[in-house]
């Protein structure tokens, strides 16, 4: 690294031509891209191999971070960012004729996750890194993302995201370090020597290949890796099926599609058989082929497997990859003869849980006769568990025989994943103190007074490094200049911004920033609409997964509300409001398909109505990604985190949001439950029920959801024009929303909260008009958000769970 900038710049600039190969008029910003990622990858691969190197000499314990999916995003500014030269690149590339926005556009966005759990895998991978701290990734190589989502006519449209057509210049494929993964066939079991053993036969071979991403720490030196596992049909189909003639060869075709479809989609539909049997397989995959790849390197120490826990940490991020457990029993004991109770102990040990919902469809179970046919020992060793599992709890609790059947790992033909996680982890995490009481009070209770010590919270993060600095560099700017910049890695620091709450010259700046964020975002729905958006009116934004729970349903329907006022008085008085929307809908969740048909039809009515005169803007934006959350998040003025309370078990979009300055309308529910503690009532908008009346509605009944149609006129006019008026037709497409609210009783109190929600958005109203006031609360929450960085969770992991230390380089 270069002490002089401009010698830097020179040198980059050289060298960026020299590999260019051609004249510079002629290189297209596809070709600066690949460069630019190459240099970038083969600059961090010496420190690569330094930290790596490092690594084993020291023989430092290390944290393996088990998720089905990275939610990555681009990676190009991020690592100039932690590389320490972004700035000087976008000089350099400027002063060439080329714009690094647009270079950075050239970069597919790597959608391997959906949503927060997906983003908290990339951003905790990214504090690992930058902490020094010796920790690694452990994920699938999907050859699509979720899905490409086109909007048309209103409908959700998914396409395929080949996000791999062009050579991903981030990656390394690392054929040497192959393994097998096996599936299907039947377990033999034999005594020798007295002691049972068990070959698993007739078996489906699968070869699991790494391709390496390096993750590069903010401190430049210290890279971590993300071991993306991509599956691959065995390489000589006839030594296992004989002659490729007739019959052999179609064989061999339906294996290799087998094969190749346990890699190919980031969640395939699983409403059917087929495509739960797929996600079965996938979890497996990630489990084997990683924990298989840790123990060879392990090996290499030639220290005994009772140490194995002092060296190597397992960290599941949530009940997808539970399997690791029985994984790592059946490789200790079937591989290295090692007993089952020392297996276990050592198993129990290594692994750690984090449980991020308590929501049914994530706390997975499986059909037991799935996982029989297709991991035959797996089940084996699962069925061990729960015997063994069950046997002390009969001897803890005789006779609670109701107990025993609530808290076992097999029942009613399933096995409960959450339960065995549960049970054969060391620590078991909730990730946001709301979130933590309800698993330890309700949902978990028996785990909870069973294992006492288990339990704990850490509250999720976000990386401030991409959400802040890379996201929003002119209030990186500003806030370099006034505090100085050891926030950059202390960033608990920021809360220094507060004595300026209150500076008329502090709170212009931040104004004036967040006007240019809103003109760069108004800008880019102009070019995708087609339609002018007012950069002056309050940008008032939801974008997250779609969700009932997530209630972009209240959202809408308060819209339609507010038209119906200003039909009713077009003259009426209140800020211009621009609600963007971004969102994608599972495939398969055809009532959230609905709410995105229901969102773009009353965008279609509102924004062409003449009566309106640009009160209301309405805009979704298709196909939400990280690459479009940096474009919107710096720009909002309003944060909707409007779940059910004790539904969202963090979130970290409200942190993202907080960040950049826009201010929270929410519930208390997960975080925003944290955000209120150190904010007080008047620096958010709070609304609605409590979670404890929520889980007190569900647990005892009381509630009608039809009783606030019939009595608030508001409710019953915007339910009806649901199935009549300007938002109904005579397809009716809407009615199943209706009977979701009125005839399934309102499963997530939309109608409930409704009156507190309207009137919460009148008092914005009045808020944002004391331009002063607003800004001061801004700034109080920029001040505040350094505490939801990942750099102080992931220091909360190392220290009380894995029990980690930084490596310094």
């Amino acid at each position: 690294m270069f002490n002089d900038k401009e010698t830097f710049k020179q040198v980059f600039r050289e060298t960026l031509i020299g590999k260019l190969g051609k004249p510079l008029e002629e290189a297209s910003n596809a070709d600066i891209y690949n460069i630019l990622g190459n240099m970038i990858r083969e600059n961090a691969g010496k420190n690569w191999a330094n930290t790596n190197q490092k690594y084993k000499a020291d023989k430092d314990k290390q944290v393996y971070y088990f998720s089905m999916e990275f939610l990555i995003g681009r990676l190009l500014g991020n690592n100039l960012l932690n590389m320490g030269v972004l700035e000087v690149v976008r000089e350099g590339l400027s002063e060439l004729g080329f714009c690094l926005l647009d270079i950075e556009e050239e970069e597919a966005d790597a959608g391997l996750g959906n949503g927060g759990l997906g983003r908290l895998a990339a951003c905790f991978l990214d504090s690992l890194a930058s902490l020094q701290y010796p920790g690694h990734g452990c994920g699938i190589r999907y050859k699509y993302g979720l899905f490409e989502q086109k909007i048309v006519d209103g409908y959700q449209v998914e396409l395929p995201d080949y996000w791999l057509q062009n050579p991903n210049v981030w990656e390394v494929r690392r054929e040497d370090k192959q393994v097998e993964v096996r599936f299907w066939g039947h377990v033999e079991t034999n005594a020798v020597d007295g002691h049972l053993t068990f070959e698993h036969k007739d078996y489906e071979a699968v070869r699991a290949i790494p391709y390496d991403v390096p993750v590069i720490g903010a401190d430049r030196r210290h890279v971590n890796t993300l071991r993306n596992w991509s599956a691959e049909s065995i390489t000589q189909p006839a030594q296992t099926f004989g002659s490729l003639a007739g019959t052999d060869y179609h064989k061999f075709l339906e294996y290799k599609r087998s094969v190749e479809s346990i890699s190919e989609f980031l969640y395939p539909d699983d409403s059917q058989y087929e495509g739960k049997l797929l996600r079965l397989k996938q979890q497996y995959f990630l489990c084997s082929a990683g924990l298989q790849s840790i123990l060879r390197t392990f090996s290499k120490l030639g220290l005994p497997y009772e140490s194995l826990p002092d060296k190597v940490a397992l960290h599941i991020n949530d009940t997808h990859p539970t399997l690791v457990i029985p994984e790592l029993m059946r490789i200790l004991m079937d591989d290295h003869g090692i007993a089952w109770e020392q297996a276990w102990s050592i198993t129990n040990r290594m692994v750690s849980y984090t449980n991020h919902t308590i929501l049914s469809e994530a706390l997975e179970k499986w059909p037991i006769q799935m996982v029989k046919e297709l991991l035959p020992r797996i089940f084996l060793i699962i069925e061990e568990i729960n015997a063994r599992f069950c046997g002390e709890l009969m001897s803890k609790y005789p006779g609670d025989q109701d107990r025993i059947t609530q808290m076992a790992i097999i029942h009613d033909d399933q096995v409960r994943m959450a339960h065995l996680a549960i049970v054969a982890s060391h620590s078991v995490n909730g990730v946001a103190a709301l979130h933590t009481e309800i698993l330890q009070k309700r949902e978990m209770r028996l785990f909870n007074e069973m294992y006492p010590h288990r339990f704990n919270n850490k509250t999720n993060g976000i990386t401030h490094r991409r959400w802040l600095q890379h996201a929003n560099p002119e209030l990186t700017g500003l806030i370099n200049d006034s505090i100085g910049t050891r926030w950059i890695h202390h960033p608990q620091e920021m809360i220094g911004l507060i004595k300026y709450c209150e500076d008329s010259s502090f709170q212009e700046q931040v104004a004036g920033i967040k006007r240019r964020n809103k003109q760069k975002l108004a800008n880019y729905i102009s070019s995708k609409h087609g339609e002018l958006v007012d950069p002056d009116s309050i940008f008032d934004v939801q974008v997250k997964r779609l969700h009932a729970y997530k209630r972009q349903l209240l959202n809408v329907l308060n819209i339609i509300h507010m038209y119906n006022q200003i039909k009713d008085n077009p003259s009426m008085d209140m800020v211009p409001r621009t609600f963007i929307f971004g969102a994608k809908a599972a495939p398969s969740y055809h009532l959230a398909k609905r709410i995105i048909k229901l969102i773009n039809t009353v965008a279609d009515v509102v924004n062409k109505d003449p009566d309106v005169k640009g009160k209301i803007r309405i805009f979704f934006l298709e196909n939400y990604s990280v690459s479009l959350a940096e474009k919107i998040i710096p720009a909002a003025d309003v944060s909707e985190q409007i779940s059910t309370a004790s539904k969202e078990a963090s979130g970290t979009g409200n942190m993202k949001f907080m960040m950049n300055g826009a201010l929270t309308i929410g519930t208390m529910d997960g975080a925003n439950v944290e955000m209120h503690e150190m904010l007080g009532d008047n620096n958010m908008f709070l609304f609605g029920l409590r979670a404890e009346q929520v889980l007190d509605y569900y647990q005892y009944g009381g509630y009608h959801a039809r009783d606030i149609y019939n009595s608030d006129s508001r409710v019953k006019e915007v339910l009806d024009q649901l199935v009549t008026g300007p938002f109904g037709s005579h397809t009716q497409e809407f009615l199943p929303i209706y009977q979701s609210l009125l005839e399934n009783n309102d499963e997530f109190f939309v109608l409930k909260d409704f009156a507190s929600y309207v009137e919460t958005h009148v008092e914005i109203d009045r808020a944002y008009r004391n331009q002063k006031e607003w800004l001061k609360k801004s700034i109080i929450n920029i001040g505040h958000s350094g505490k939801f960085s990942s750099d102080n969770t992931i220091s909360r992991y190392a220290a009380e769970i894995w029990n980690i230390s930084p490596v310094r380089m």
